[in-house]
């Protein structure tokens, strides 16, 4: 059963996708960070750099967007001009200052701007129209022979000339009607930015393309899902009323949840992203897989975990790795990892084990929509795939680096601030008079240098001077405040008793 579940609240619409109970996708949108992709601009070419085959372009946004030299050919190239496509400079297409209408692709990334292409494309419910390309393509989950051919018949007699089109898997078992009629409003769409390119000056915004609402219907919203629920009375109004126009037989299926709980609370949602931002997802046999990520490469780690298996260790091998396969293909979906990524499963000696495990894979990625490549198993024994990254993963759209470790995730051991603490306390002794100094830090060093009480009072010891340590909430981890106070008498008047820990 596939039921998609939107929580449209005040500020923000998240949109999950579940699949017998089971989160598999999850979309968040807000309007101070509206997905980009699809957008058309008219933007300023603003540097050419021939070395990496690229341009800069300003498209208004607060960092320029990057346009390689193959998404800046013209659409009518062929290789049979002057030179094949592979042998075009960046200098040869665009000029700096040149004014360009270019479509985002991928959304801005980490430190990256956006990435946009000149070849424009327009997504309808059963289509996604090629305006200046002549080319028609099927969906490749239309699987059946009879029903491609018979689809590409019908396009070859309703799409003009030197257009092209890309038939979208919604379009299967559709009348011409219904496809002619998705292109009109295509074919529309693009002669109004025909006559928008002209006018006003770049930067600008030319198109922006339906919110994640409105793409929700569009995109997802086909016969295979059982029920479309949400929560806002006003936007399941708005839906109902899309849902008529594009596919009126799916009316029946979208229902409004009227209940004073909480929609995702309802459905165990919450739980689920909390578990999206885990490293660690175990396995329902008692294994576990493990998931780092940098900005260009994920790896992931598969161990056996509490599971010991009944047979042998080969066989208990092989049940690990293809439950974590199947896991590993849902998680990517879930977290929208994209770009390289490297698994590690636990060594199989057998090669029919690895074929296994990867068909595995194969067939459980088969659900994503985002092109994935799976390129095999290296010497190593680490299988090496791809997956095309579009936009920010969840865990950087819910969550932020962290402002006290930096993002790395971990801060000084207490070895660390015991030497910090023996540095500064040598210099208050050298430099001053103090007969006493106030250490002030997070609760968690704390406690921590509590258990090194004993070194503590060899420093004191051998410098002279007292030290004083006080909790304070809020400090940040790695923040030591180190003051000379004195004499011990003024620092008595300072602190309360119970604020002091170590030895005087």
């Amino acid at each position: 059963m596939k039921e998609i579940v939107v929580d449209a609240s005040l500020n923000q619409t998240r949109v999950a996708l579940l699949e017998d109970g089971d989160l598999v996708e999850i979309y968040i949108e807000r309007e101070s960070n509206r997905r980009m992709v699809g957008n058309i601009y008219k933007g300023r070419i603003t540097n050419v750099l021939p070395g990496m085959q690229a341009a800069f372009v300003d498209i208004g946004l607060e960092k320029n967007a990057f346009l390689y030299v193959k998404d800046a050919i013209p659409s009518d190239y062929t290789e049979s001009d002057s030179k094949s496509t592979r042998e075009v400079s960046i200098k040869d297409v665009v000029k700096n200052g040149q004014e360009i209408i270019v479509q985002v692709t991928k959304e801005p990334i980490g430190t990256k701007g956006a990435r946009v292409t000149t070849h424009l494309t327009f997504p309808g419910r059963y289509l996604v129209l090629m305006p200046y390309v002549n080319y028609i393509g099927v969906s490749r989950r239309i699987k059946d022979e009879n029903e491609r051919e018979r689809i590409k018949k019908v396009m070859e007699e309703i799409i003009p000339n030197n257009m092209g089109v890309i038939v979208r898997t919604a379009a299967e078992g559709k009348e011409q009607k219904d496809l002619k009629e998705d292109l009109k409003f295509l074919i529309k769409l693009w002669q109004r930015i025909e006559k928008e390119k002209y006018l006003g000056f770049a930067p600008k915004t030319i198109y922006k393309d339906l919110d994640l609402l409105q793409r929700t219907v569009r995109d997802m919203f086909t016969n295979d899902i059982d029920r479309f629920v949400i929560n806002s009375k006003e936007k399941y109004d708005t839906i109902l009323e899309l849902v008529e126009w594009i596919a009126p037989q799916l009316k029946s299926r979208v229902e409004f949840f009227a209940a004073e709980t909480d929609l995702y609370d309802t459905y165990n949602i919450e739980v689920m992203i909390k578990n999206a931002l885990s490293k660690k997802v175990w396995l329902k046999s008692g294994g576990y897989i493990v998931i780092d990520q940098t900005e260009a490469l994920t790896a992931i780690d598969v161990n056996t975990g509490k599971y010991v298996g009944s047979v042998d260790l080969e066989d208990t091998v092989l049940k690990i790795n293809k439950e974590a396969a199947k896991e590993i293909a849902k998680q990517l979906r879930l977290r929208d990892i994209g770009g390289i990524i490297i698994i590690d499963f636990i060594d199989m000696s057998h090669p029919d084990g690895e074929k296994s495990v990867l068909e595995v894979l194969q067939q459980a990625l088969a659900n994503d929509r985002t092109k994935t490549n799976v390129l095999g198993i290296t010497q190593l024994g680490l299988l090496e795939m791809t997956r095309k990254k579009v936009r920010q993963r969840i865990s950087s759209v819910l969550q932020k680096k962290c402002p006290y470790c930096d993002g790395s995730g971990r801060v000084l051991s207490e070895h660390n601030w015991i030497h910090q603490l023996e540095r500064e306390a040598k210099r208050i002794s050298k430099h001053t008079n103090a007969e006493a100094m106030l250490v002030e830090v997070n609760p968690f060093v704390y406690n921590a240098l509590k258990q090194e009480e004993q070194h503590i009072q060899i420093l004191e010891n051998e410098i002279g001077i007292k030290i004083f340590i006080k909790s304070v909430e809020d400090n940040a981890p790695e923040e030591l405040v180190i003051r000379s106070m004195g004499s011990i008498e003024k620092i008595n008047s300072l602190l309360y008793r119970e604020q002091l820990t170590v030895k005087r």
